[in-house]
């Protein structure tokens, strides 16, 4: 198993779809959150309605800004990311390969999910301090103990995201490429989105962490948001299993 996630980790590291996704999530978001407040001072009363909460120009609405982008382009993002690592074994034929290793190919499966956990985990933690940054910069002032615990909200809102993108390991695995896992990550932003129309927001796993943290954790019930871990730990032994019984031939 070490030796699977070792290999994982190395593909991910030297990969330009590792980097880019991550400078993608890190940098991208930070600058947009950060275009936000340079827009606050605008005196065009339209657009600072369309701002939001980020309209207050404090830390508040600053973190409850970048939530909201990272709801979507979080999910996105490491969708992308995990769409490459399970697709690209049958884009680049080396899936063949794996048939000859010494490895079951469910361990290979799960040395992905690993590697990928732990590398949204960094992803969630280097945005929450690149967003400090931010704010710092742009002259935000002290944070408040309240603003310490959007900032809480904000990285684990990166890592549930993470989780409940999981289905598109499943449908890399299932598709055998690439596009088949990016499409499924796009249907399930339609989703979250929808749900959240539809006031299944807090109930739908998709939506809920996102839900939870632009309302500051008032809009989303812990129950609700527990659900995410049996999505993504459904969705993560399904993959697996479906990794144990790839045929070559099939």
């Amino acid at each position: 198993m070490k030796a699977a996630i070792w290999a994982e980790a190395v593909k991910l590291a030297g990969s330009t779809v590792g980097r880019v996704g991550s400078i993608a999530i890190v940098i991208g978001i930070s600058v947009l959150s950060g275009s936000m407040l340079l827009a606050v001072h605008s005196d065009d009363p339209q657009l600072l309605a369309k701002l939001g909460p980020v309209a207050s120009g404090d830390w508040t609405g600053f973190l409850l800004g970048a939530a909201q982008i990272t709801g979507a382009g979080g999910l996105g993002g490491f969708a992308v990311v995990l769409a490459w690592m399970f697709g690209r074994e049958f884009g680049d034929g080396t899936i063949t390969g794996l048939f000859a290793l010494p490895v079951q190919r469910s361990t290979i499966a799960l040395a992905k999910l690993v590697v990928y956990g732990t590398w949204t985990v960094a992803m969630s933690v280097l945005l929450g301090l690149a967003l400090m940054l931010v704010g710092t910069i742009a002259g935000l002032g002290g944070v408040s103990e309240d603003n310490w615990a959007t900032l809480a909200r904000q990285v684990a809102l990166g890592v549930m995201s993470a989780a409940i993108t999981l289905p598109v390991a499943l449908a890399a695995t299932l598709s055998r490429s690439v596009l088949g896992g990016v499409s499924v990550a796009i249907g399930l932003v339609v989703v979250a989105q929808v749900s959240v129309i539809a006031g299944l927001g807090g109930w739908m796993p998709l939506a809920a962490p996102a839900l939870w943290a632009v309302s500051n954790g008032t809009e989303v019930s812990p129950i609700q948001l527990l659900l995410v871990l049996p999505f993504g730990g459904a969705s993560a032994l399904a993959t697996s299993l479906a990794w144990q019984r790839i045929q070559l031939d099939s």
